[in-house]
């Protein structure tokens, strides 16, 4: 798997992109054999739906458009960090069991804006 890092993943890791093997075909497969390598789960994966949220948004009196939808609570990431799968972020998948291929990418990102 070709895995790209950014921020304070890739400064935890040390490498902005390395390759990685593991025994599986999902992305949840992935990301338990890569934590258990690397201890960067704590910077992308929220363990409650706080965690998940970020503060702060102005409130709104409907539903915004689009659609709009999450993973189910214990498999989200942190507000402003994303899990992407060549160039996706995995809530727009199918989640942690999105299908991994040999040939895809994973980015790790943490944070995934940046201001000021």
């Amino acid at each position: 798997m070709d895995v790209r890092c950014t921020g304070h993943v890739r400064t935890e890791i040390g490498r902005k992109q390395l390759d990685f093997t593991f025994e599986g075909e999902t992305l949840r497969a992935f990301l338990d054999a890569f934590f258990a390598e690397y201890d960067v789960a704590d910077l992308l994966i929220a363990e409650t739906e706080d965690e998940a949220t970020a503060h702060g948004w102005v409130p709104t009196e409907d539903d915004p458009p689009g659609t709009w939808k999450k993973n189910p609570e214990g498999e989200q990431t942190r507000a402003f960090a994303r899990v992407a799968v060549n160039g996706r972020f995995n809530e727009h998948l199918e989640g942690l069991d999105t299908p991994l291929t040999d040939g895809d990418r994973v980015a790790l990102m943490y944070p995934f804006i940046f201001c000021c």
